[in-house]
């Protein structure tokens, strides 16, 4: 048996912070991970797994010394984002742009790939003496009690903390283990990825365009190209993934309207499952669940990791001072955190219903709304500040 104030299943880009975060706070933490980081960055390719960091997640992993360990070449700021319906053209008066500038800021965030993100977390981690990461192992059983929680691995190893969090995804076996409910629902959607170079640069923007069938997005890359993210229906996803490469490019300039001009060449392409998931609880006596463990939402906004270092700071915020598993705490940490990830995952899901939808009336209304809030500067400025993660 081996103690530790917290133990944290999941060492992806959310659990890894969590460990920074309350390391930090001079709490001794136990990471667990199902398999061993690959560290050995590639820099002759780009994943297709990027994230769009906002400002405010920029802050936190500065805070925890992760941020200058990811190479300034590695990182694809976007100051501009530009976002329009299908039913008008990408330089009409109804096209909806959020300009960091417009608030004085030097960028909205920036596009990275998760790998570095993790990467540079593990290096800090690797330098602290307050995290031992244990991979691979897996929990086979976890006992929650009144002053400390057991966890006992596949290796043999038990592990005792006062806190126990669960950062292992939106299949989370510790939610599952530990009998909290979710709700939700299949989009019955796939979200397309890749990256295409086109023959006009992208200049740091950020573009979605929205089609019948759901978004698609164009985040910029640091090598120039931009990374493709179509949310688009189950049988159209396994099309485009069977084209060939030339009509997949020529399908990808349709659909984003030419706005960076012809898809000159693309990547490989994957595509994974859209769903909205909620955890009806957060927290259990000694156990907290944070990120997609917690939720998961609809990608239109790039929000995902966003929310989930979120969770991170609420967490880390929350704690009780001498007890982190203390109900009081967990509670706090549950109120903050809930409340601001149904404010967002409403707005995105009922986004995501009107944009999609086909009747005449919601789509005149859809396409006028984006060019009103587009001339109200302050509407405008609370969403570009939303946007930053402030």
């Amino acid at each position: 048996m081996s103690d530790y104030d917290v133990v944290i299943i999941g060492a992806g880009m959310v659990g890894s912070a969590a460990a920074c975060r309350l390391a930090s706070d001079g709490l001794r933490v136990a990471l667990i991970e199902a398999r061993l980081p690959d560290l050995n960055l590639d820099d002759n390719y780009i994943d297709l797994r990027v994230s769009a960091v906002s400002r405010g997640s920029q802050v936190l992993l500065r805070q925890l010394g992760a941020w200058r360990l990811i190479e300034p070449r590695f990182r694809s700021p976007f100051r501009v984002m530009r976002v329009w319906d299908a039913q008008v053209a990408p330089r009409a008066a109804e096209v909806l742009e959020f300009d960091s500038a417009e608030i004085g800021e030097p960028d909205i965030g920036h596009i990275v790939e998760n790998r570095r993100i993790v990467a540079a977390l593990h290096g800090v981690i690797a330098d602290s003496d307050a995290v031992e990461l244990i991979a691979p192992a897996v929990a086979t059983d976890i006992g929650l009690g009144d002053d400390h929680v057991t966890v006992t691995l596949d290796n043999g190893l038990q592990l005792r903390a006062r806190l126990l969090i669960g950062a292992d995804g939106a299949r989370s076996p510790t939610r599952e283990q530990t009998g909290i409910e979710t709700e939700g629902w299949s989009y019955h959607q796939k979200g397309v990825v890749t990256h295409v170079r086109t023959s006009r640069p992208h200049n740091e923007t950020a573009w979605q365009r929205f089609l019948p069938t759901g978004p698609i997005a164009l985040l910029p890359l640091y090598d120039g190209r931009s990374s493709i993210v179509w949310s688009t229906t189950e049988d159209e996803a396994q099309r485009l993934l069977a084209l060939d490469e030339a009509t997949f490019n020529r399908e990808i300039t349709k659909a984003t309207d030419g706005a960076l001009g012809d898809v000159i060449d693309s990547d490989k392409r994957a595509a994974f499952p859209l769903q909205l998931l909620h955890a009806k609880q957060y927290t259990r006596p000694r156990l907290a669940l944070v990120g997609d463990a917690a939720h998961a939402i609809h990608p239109l906004a790039g929000q995902g990791v966003n929310l989930g270092f979120a969770d991170v700071r609420h967490l880390a915020d929350a704690l009780t001072a001498g007890d982190p598993g203390d109900h009081v705490g967990l509670r706090r940490y549950e109120r903050k955190a809930k409340s601001e990830n149904l404010v967002m995952m409403g707005t995105l899901d009922a986004l995501h219903r009107l944009f999609t939808s086909e009747q005449p009336v919601l789509s005149r209304l859809r396409s006028a709304g984006l060019g009103l809030v587009n001339r109200v500067t302050p509407v405008k400025q609370l969403l570009i500040r939303r946007a930053l993660g402030h």
